[in-house]
């Protein structure tokens, strides 16, 4: 019998929040505003690194209605006024001062250590009880929804919470997901990546030099540059699990010989210094069985975790916990909450609508789209709102019809193209 540590304190809240991250930030953040008793655990130690350093213009309205927005505006990350794609000698811009729907015209580029440690210190300096390096090891539901959570510290010294709600804002971790087998097959593409930083020392000056880009190398293939305020800049490679898999060597080699297939950054990125150890995952796109549960909601990444190819996961996780801690306060406040259609439906409409856009950025009709000359300024304002992130405009006929609409227009593209040959 293994001997384990016995619990040395327990507490009572409202709301138990797994993940420290932007989502659980955001929720941290609305449920503390309205008096609630919250705790937020932690895995890790912030700062720490993560995935995901661009970020969507959507997401700037929840950190402004959270009181999150004017903290960030003070930390000089790199200002990201739109994104730009190459194909070779082709090359699509989106600004997103252009787009269908109107919002926020610019977001960030951000180191996610910094950012997400920002966050998580602002919320500690108003009061809020964040415990970094405590682990959640189980979970027991009542039959009324309330629970209890047991977490173990760094030291293995074990404690529990008792809440009447759960939001899993762990991310990549997916705490809940696991703990309570909802966990499922995602319906895109096995795909992988690798990645790492650089000090960017070739940089172009102005706009060429931090201008974010997604570099198509071949049509499942593709290297993101994101470049930072601080002459750092985050490169990583995405494609099949067996491409990746195809490179030999050590994970810097395997990178180094990665990037001399960009004719566009070959030479920018050769012989320069990775920061760290490049990083890879393995088959990244995830999915759940359901998003929430009597007691419990999943938000951002511990739901649904999708390809960062328009770089949609912190929109994802901030939409979804700013709506779930707004729907927890409602139910708080004893009134009525439908959580499959508040909810449920309300996330997989936006997230439908994003795994559209990568499904179909991946069977090339996106790409197609994208690179056509001449562009059409209609439909690119439309895309554009998308790549923005405000996948819930159904005033977007490319939000609303998003199913077909894409293959539609890349149908026509191809016969126009036809018809000029023949």
């Amino acid at each position: 019998m293994i001997p384990t540590k016995k619990i040395v304190s327990e507490e009572s809240v409202d709301v138990l929040i797994i993940g420290a991250g932007p989502s659980g930030s955001v929720s941290a953040s609305y449920l503390y505003d309205k008096k609630c008793r919250i705790k937020v655990i932690e895995k890790s130690r912030f700062p720490r690194f993560v995935i995901g350093e661009s970020l969507l213009p959507r997401c700037m309205d929840h950190f402004e209605e959270v009181g999150l927005l004017d903290r960030l505006k003070k930390c000089d990350f790199e200002v990201k006024k739109g994104a730009r794609f190459i194909r070779g000698e082709e090359v699509c811009n989106f600004d997103f001062s252009k787009k269908h729907t109107e919002g926020w015209d610019w977001t960030w580029q951000a180191p996610r250590a910094d950012f997400d440690n920002v966050l998580a210190n602002e919320l500690i300096k108003r009061g809020v009880d964040i415990a970094f390096e405590h682990e959640v090891v189980d979970v027991v539901f009542n039959e009324d929804g309330t629970s209890i959570t047991t977490i173990k510290d760094k030291e293995g010294q074990s404690s529990t919470v008792k809440a009447k709600y759960i939001i899993d804002s762990s991310g990549y971790g997916r705490v809940l997901p696991r703990l309570l087998n909802l966990e499922k097959p995602s319906e895109l593409l096995n795909q992988s990546s690798i990645f790492t930083h650089v000090k960017d020392i070739k940089r172009p000056e102005g706009w060429e030099g931090t201008r974010i880009t997604f570099d198509v190398i071949d049509r499942r293939v593709w290297l993101w540059v994101i470049p930072f305020s601080d002459d750092t800049t985050s490169i990583g490679y995405v494609g099949p699990t067996e491409f990746i898999e195809s490179f030999e060597g050590t994970q810097t080699e395997k990178l180094a010989k990665m990037l001399k297939l960009s004719d566009y950054y070959g030479d920018r990125f050769e012989g320069v210094d990775f920061l760290f150890n490049p990083v890879e995952i393995k088959n990244y796109s995830k999915s759940v069985t359901q998003l929430y549960g009597k007691g419990y909601v999943l938000t951002g990444n511990s739901a649904e975790f999708l390809d960062p190819v328009f770089s949609s996961g912190v929109t994802f996780a901030t939409e979804s916990a700013l709506l779930a801690a707004k729907l927890i306060v409602k139910e708080l406040q004893n009134e009525e909450v439908n959580w499959e259609v508040e909810y449920s439906d309300y996330i997989k409409k936006g997230v439908n609508v994003f795994a559209t856009y990568v499904k179909e950025w991946y069977t090339g009709n996106l790409q197609e789209i994208f690179f056509h000359k001449p562009e059409n300024p209609e439909i690119k304002k439309q895309i554009c709102a998308v790549l923005a992130g405000y996948v819930w405009d159904e005033t977007n006929p490319f939000v609303k019809n998003h199913h077909r609409l894409v293959k539609t227009v890349a149908r026509i593209i191809e016969m126009e193209k036809e018809e000029a040959n023949s």
